[in-house]
């Protein structure tokens, strides 16, 4: 279902279902960050639901917490984004040891191009938000860098929750894909 008019990068709560159909398939980039086969292929047969928490703290600086719950009641990771571009080290469920920061950032001041294509209006008004996460090599032993884009495009002449994701293998791989997702309603569990 398409995203309503209300729910935009600077009011983000809400619930989104990954669209598989609509998606680029993030088997790959799993793999390259060392998720196991079995693992991988578990991800891929569940649908995951984001519940998404958006809020300003007592400071007044913004929070993104994201439960994300895999069809059948599989938890999955909770991500905890302060909008404040400070790196903060995660021992994350999935991906081991990580380092990363998020922030409201301009379109036209991102790094790639790739980020910057297929925005809303809205986003591109309201800025983006952007997620840089890379594994922590010295404790996890692996290397790679999550560089993602957070907005609204507009898809199948509807407006949807998307993430571009730009991605760097140990290898030096250089990954692009998109993630999108079908808004559900108002965020009911927390």
């Amino acid at each position: 279902m398409a995203a309503p008019q209300e729910v935009t990068t600077r009011a983000l709560s809400a619930t989104f279902i990954m669209n598989k159909a609509l998606s680029d398939d993030p088997d790959e980039i799993l793999r390259l960050q060392g998720i196991s086969w079995f693992k991988r292929k578990l991800i891929a047969s569940i649908t995951i639901t984001l519940y998404v928490n958006h809020y300003k703290d007592d400071n007044g600086i913004e929070h993104i917490d994201i439960r994300q719950v895999g069809s059948g009641g599989f938890e999955g990771n909770t991500e905890r984004r302060i909008l404040d571009w400070t790196f903060r080290n995660i021992d994350d469920s999935l991906f081991g040891p990580i380092v990363g920061r998020s922030r409201r950032v301009k379109v036209d001041e991102l790094e790639y191009e790739w980020h910057k294509e297929n925005w809303t209006a809205d986003t591109v008004e309201d800025e983006a938000i952007e997620s840089y996460v890379e594994s922590d090599t010295p404790k996890s032993g692996t290397t790679w860098i999550a560089h993602q884009v957070w907005g609204f495009s507009e898809i199948n002449s509807e407006r949807r929750y998307v993430r571009r994701v730009h991605f760097t293998g140990p290898g030096g791989e250089d990954l692009h894909r998109v993630l999108v997702y079908d808004y559900v309603g108002p965020n009911t569990k927390d």
